[in-house]
């Protein structure tokens, strides 16, 4: 494993950073960013900035018509959209269109690519997928699964409750997970404009960077052909995991770019304002707090970097992507918290960009798994490591 960048690949990653620069951020204080996220209109032209460009859906295949990245190459572009909350969004590779455009070019058929992967590759339309549910369903433990789905001639007919689920309002496709009668689960491909798809509610959350926000679902006698089964039936346990191994990374590289965002508010903060006859960051308890934050920064970045290498040589790198998860969600934190700090009063109102980014990033350590999950899920593969005598 070795850290040097192709020219290629530092020639695009200027390429991001310089539009997220000259395009994005100028809409950061676009009224049509809601509390929901940015309205579809606001979305579409950040789409058409990013498609004129080149830099639209740049995860995908090149058969899609993306660039086929790698997941260090995502690593390195991801982290320079994540620069501002609207940059994933502009370049369509936010949560969750990019998790889904993933997983249905790993198990999607050819009629389904068409009808609609290539449209949410081509930023034509938007995704949701529809896993997560209320007490007693379905929440970090996925056995838990509520939803039922019943085999009805050559249909399926889902009934059940979904929430939180990212992207619901405007989305035009879905992916929902239900329980077979046998007790496995099977993952559906649907319209969300089909009878019996129901958005009951959308739910208020700190964040406000998911285009569609967080909404409540409600399946009633929801018929799907079984020609919209995604992948095959049984089997949808474990195409959540390949999804959510690598989206779970992706995260991670975007809230880096915000991390960094917020860092450089506060370095140049810290630069020019004086207190006490010297500038802010010339104090040591500040300076010191600049400094941790380079460290975390940069311990975050190898983390996610090894974790992407990992899943270039094979995706089933879920052990390193729950440590990833973990290291960097809260690494960020810190990051973004001492930002807060630096700043003060500019740091807790809609002044600075820190203060949205705050909000943003509180949540990372629940998206995708609470942390106290992956630990212990990892507390259970060291043990079980241990006990078979593999060196770790």
């Amino acid at each position: 494993m070795h850290f040097a960048l192709s020219a290629e690949l530092t020639a695009l990653q200027a390429k991001v950073r310089q539009f997220v620069a000259d395009v994005v951020i100028p809409l950061e204080r676009d009224p049509r960013q809601t509390p929901h996220g940015p309205s579809p209109e606001l979305r579409q032209v950040l789409i058409e900035r990013a498609r004129e460009h080149g830099l639209l859906t740049p995860h995908a295949s090149r058969e899609m018509g993306g660039l086929g990245l790698s997941h260090i190459e995502k690593a390195i572009l991801f982290e320079e959209a994540g620069y501002s909350p609207l940059g994933p969004v502009a370049l369509n590779i936010h949560a969750p269109d990019e998790g889904n455009i993933h997983l249905m070019e790993q198990v999607a058929t050819p009629a389904q690519k068409d009808r609609w992967l290539k449209p949410l590759v081509q930023g034509r339309i938007r995704s949701c997928f529809a896993m997560t549910e209320p007490s007693p369903g379905a929440g970090s433990d996925p056995s838990m699964l509520t939803t039922q789905a019943v085999c009805e001639g050559d249909d399926y007919i889902i009934n059940g409750q979904k929430w939180f689920i990212t992207g619901a309002e405007g989305a035009q496709v879905a992916i929902i997970m239900a329980r077979m009668e046998d007790g496995s689960a099977t993952m559906f491909l649907t319209d969300t404009d089909r009878p019996g798809f129901i958005l009951e509610r959308m739910m208020d959350s700190l964040d406000s960077c998911f285009a569609g926000g967080h909404a409540v679902l409600r399946f009633d006698n929801l018929r799907i052909p079984a020609s919209d089964v995604l992948g095959e039936v049984g089997k949808g346990f474990r195409y959540a995991q390949v999804r959510l191994a690598p989206a779970r990374l992706t995260h991670c590289m975007r809230w880096l770019g915000q991390a960094r965002r917020a860092h450089d508010e506060a370095c140049r903060y810290a630069s020019h304002r004086v207190s006490f006859g010297k500038p802010l960051g010339e104090h040591q308890g500040v300076g010191f707090m600049l400094a941790d934050n380079e460290m975390d920064l940069h311990t975050t970045r190898l983390s996610i970097w090894h974790c992407a290498w990992v899943l270039d040589q094979d995706e089933r790198g879920n052990f390193e992507s729950s440590m990833a998860k973990v290291l960097s969600s809260e690494a960020i934190w810190r990051v973004i918290d001492r930002c807060v700090q630096v700043l003060g009063g500019q740091g807790v109102t809609g002044e600075s960009i820190v203060e949205r980014i705050f909000r943003d990033a509180r949540s990372f350590r629940i998206y995708d798994g609470p942390n106290e999950v992956h630990r212990m899920s990892l507390a259970k593969k060291i043990l079980a490591r241990t006990a078979s005598g593999v060196a770790g």
